[in-house]
């Protein structure tokens, strides 16, 4: 069977490289954040933005179209970039054309463990939440989290058609291979970065799972009932085992993150795996996603969480400067 660490596989992770980015090197950058500058807009090339340089922003830094908080311009993350040519419409919808999901992106999420926390939120205007996450915690650490090609690597004819793989929880290096399409982004299965016998895992979800589909609106609901096969751990599983994904867009509203403050819609997935005879083990996660950028939070519960809204999160994952 899988081991421990996969509990959280994608439910949590295979949302978070969803974020089209371009970086600058550590040696090159003047800025990080917005507050590193006088203009207080740190651009994508990791240099001080003058205010007056960049249209739609006003004299408190605040953008009108994105709903930015002045920490960063739209498209200009801090060294992340949005979708080239993308401006979020709010439309209550979004497509595929407007979350960019492709090999070789990476963007910086903070990531906190076994932290607390608040998925309810507070309430907004009308029937929108609030959500403030933009706050350190305790087991805070900086990330980069990248979609890797699989051209050349050892798992690559395994998963023929496979878009990216990437590194699905902190606490493992194990990697979730993906899939992209016009109408979702699919789970084709998990492996080791390498082949070594003794900890090679190779597992294959049949049919792939549903992580995102498109477009996404709210009360959208979608699922999937997959059978899991292959190696975990250097150990052929015997035969297979069952997991149940069952996803939908619960919530709207805005996401305080440490880049600034966005409109998003919250998907809710609860996947329940179920192995022989053994009692079923239920995890919850929250994404948030929001359009140019993809997504660009998400929270994924301990095993077996009973509520629905809960305040305790095995790991919690936010997009950063």
């Amino acid at each position: 069977m899988r081991s421990s660490n996969l509990k959280i596989l994608a439910a949590g992770s295979a949302f978070l490289v969803a974020v089209l980015a371009a970086c600058a090197t550590d040696s090159t950058r003047e800025c990080r954040i917005g507050a590193d500058c006088a203009s207080g807009i740190c651009g994508s090339d990791g240099q001080c933005i003058a205010q007056g340089d960049v249209p739609g922003v006003d004299a408190a830094g605040t953008d009108a179209n994105t709903g930015f908080d002045g920490s960063v311009p739209p498209g200009d993350a801090g060294g992340d970039a949005a979708l080239p040519g993308c401006t979020p419409n709010k439309d209550g919808t979004i497509t595929r054309d407007e979350v960019p999901i492709a090999a070789g992106l990476h963007a910086t999420y903070k990531i906190a463990t076994e932290a607390e926390i608040s998925t309810a939120g507070t309430a907004g205007t009308g029937t929108r939440r609030v959500w403030d996450f933009s706050g350190a915690l305790p087991s805070d650490s900086s990330v980069i989290v990248e979609t890797q090609p699989l051209k050349g690597k050892w798992y690559e004819a395994k998963y023929a058609g496979a878009t990216y793989a990437s590194k699905l929880t902190q606490s493992s290096d194990l990697l979730g291979v993906f899939e992209t399409s016009p109408g979702a982004l699919l789970l084709r299965g998990v492996v080791s970065p390498t082949d070594t016998a003794s900890t090679k895992t190779e597992l294959t979800d049949t049919p792939a799972v549903s992580v995102l589909k498109f477009p996404l609106t709210m009360g959208a609901t979608w699922k999937t009932a997959t059978k899991v096969s292959g190696t975990a751990s250097g150990v052929a599983l015997f035969g297979t085992y069952d997991e149940s994904y069952v996803s939908k867009v619960d919530a709207v509203g805005d996401l305080k993150t440490p880049l600034g403050t966005f409109d998003v819609q919250r998907v809710q997935v609860v996947l329940t795996r179920t192995i022989g005879i053994l009692p079923a083990t239920t995890v919850r996660t929250y994404a948030f996603v929001t359009e140019c950028y993809g997504t660009i939070a998400s929270i994924t519960s301990s095993d077996n969480e009973t509520n629905v809204e809960f305040t305790h999160a095995a790991e919690i994952r936010r997009i950063a400067p």
